[in-house]
């Protein structure tokens, strides 16, 4: 029996009829459905609408359900129309009409919410643990690498040296900050909806504060209309989520590059690598182009989000049942990759001879040089101009500057004398940069320590709410 079709006089379109139904997506939100309804049905008890004995009743029958579809495999049912529809028709089936009075002063439009809140509220702590195994995973690596170098580019180009455990960090503090979002929309998820109605308001005198306390929300939502149609929180975890996979991608792609001959400063791990059918010596980055792939599709599902919400009526719309879908997409996505990046990270080889090799050639140790100019009084421009028309000379004689004779930089500028050869060696030019957030060796191992503290708070608070 459907759980609206009093007032019809003919049956659905067969084809609509199962167009329409959403159990086969929205089952997944099976386990909130039961923890919402047992919230509910303690409400009504406290109203006075069912006994101790129903009480009880309703929720063993609740709790079987949950056993017998606790396996997470797909569940066949032809007839249910949703999960709200699944779960009234089985807790009927159970402990027979009383399962009908489950529904008493209720809707499923405060219903679907409530369980998506429940699903985004947990999909956000699973999320942040794993961020957290991500982030230990690249604070290792850098601490592993201690002070090698590598070469940091702008606009693709040489630049200067960092350290390697620097470049990693950039990475960390990214994915932090992701964290901090996910965070963020935590506590706007964390309101309940239930006790809305259908738009208006519950028509019993339900115990809202006790419902949210149930299931551990903060507090009950402020304003009926807004509950039952309101879905920024899918969008804005989305959105967070679209933000992590654009980090995601902007990573693998510097990996890639990283990791061809032409840069050579990493080994692909084989276990996370495939081959080509043509050309036997191929060693492929599959997992790092479907990670930048994969971010098309999770920013597409906020794109969607978007579209579908944009126009909108107050209150409830059928069209919000297309919201479900994305979200779920863009979470599992999600998903599955983050594991992955962390096994990554925890395999990949880098080559630190050839980022040491590399982080010594290309004039990147020129600003160091300027450096050095300004340091001797030199004003900023004419050093840069100076040191430009030394890298000039250079190119002409096929020579780094270390290579220049002392009296090829005094014709340029007599400030120059031996302590000059000293700040173009790889370790003056990293040390040179000691500011806050600076590639300086002692810089960066008070960065890893300030990670390490971050990762653990992070950890923390995924426990707290275990």
């Amino acid at each position: 029996m459907k759980m609206w079709s009093g007032r019809f006089r003919h049956p659905l379109d067969p084809q609509f009829e199962r167009w329409q139904r959403s159990f086969d997506f929205d089952q997944r939100l099976l386990r909130y459905e039961i923890a919402a309804s047992a919230a509910h049905a303690r409400a009504l008890k406290n109203a006075g609408i069912v006994s101790s004995d129903e009480l009880i009743s309703i929720l063993e029958g609740l709790q079987k359900i949950g056993q017998e579809t606790g396996s997470g495999k797909p569940i066949e049912d032809d007839e249910a129309e949703d999960v709200h529809h699944y779960v009234e028709k089985h807790l009927v089936a159970l402990i027979g009409d009383l399962g009908y009075k489950l529904h008493s002063g209720r809707s499923r439009n405060e219903q679907i919410v409530t369980d998506l809140r429940l699903y985004v509220r947990a999909a956000i702590d699973e999320l942040r643990g794993q961020l957290s195994e991500l982030c230990d995973a690249f604070v290792r690596r850098a601490e592993q690498a201690d002070i090698a170098a590598v070469p940091g580019y702008t606009h693709l180009q040489p630049a200067e040296p960092v350290l390697l455990a620097h470049w990693l960090l950039a990475y960390v503090e990214m994915f932090l900050r992701d964290a901090d979002r996910l965070a963020d929309c935590r506590e706007r998820v964390n309101a309940c909806p239930l006790g809305s109605g259908s738009v208006a308001g519950a028509t019993l005198t339900l115990d809202r504060a006790l419902m949210a306390n149930e299931l551990d929300f903060s507090a009950p939502t402020n304003n009926s209309i807004d509950a039952t149609s309101d879905r920024d929180f899918i969008l804005e975890f989305v959105n967070v989520l679209s933000l992590l996979a654009l980090h995601l991608s902007r990573w693998a792609e510097e990996t890639i590059l990283f990791s061809s001959q032409e840069f050579g400063y990493l080994h692909l791990p084989e276990a996370y690598s495939t081959g080509s059918s043509a050309m036997p010596q191929k060693k492929n980055p599959d997992l790092l182009e479907l990670v930048r792939g994969k971010t098309g599709r999770v920013i597409g599902a906020e794109t969607t989000l978007s579209v579908t919400l944009k126009g909108l009526p107050l209150a409830y719309n059928k069209d919000l049942q297309e919201t479900q879908q994305p979200l779920f997409d863009a979470a599992d996505t999600i998903f599955t990759l983050l594991p992955l990046i962390t096994g990554f990270m925890k395999a990949v080889e880098f080559d630190y001879g050839r980022m040491s090799e590399a982080a010594q050639s290309g004039f990147m140790n020129a600003w160091a040089a300027a450096t050095y100019l300004v340091k001797r009084g030199v004003a900023s421009r004419l050093a840069h101009e100076q040191i430009g028309k030394a890298v000039k000379l250079c190119l002409e004689k096929e020579c780094e500057l270390q290579d220049l004779t002392l009296d090829e930089l005094r014709a340029l500028n007599p400030a120059f004398d031996e302590s000059f050869y000293e700040c173009l060696k790889l370790k003056s030019v990293l040390a040179i940069h000691d500011v806050i957030g600076g590639t300086a060796p002692d810089r960066v191992r008070q960065a890893l320590a300030a990670a390490r503290n971050k990762i653990e708070a992070l950890r923390e608070e995924v426990h707290a709410h275990a």
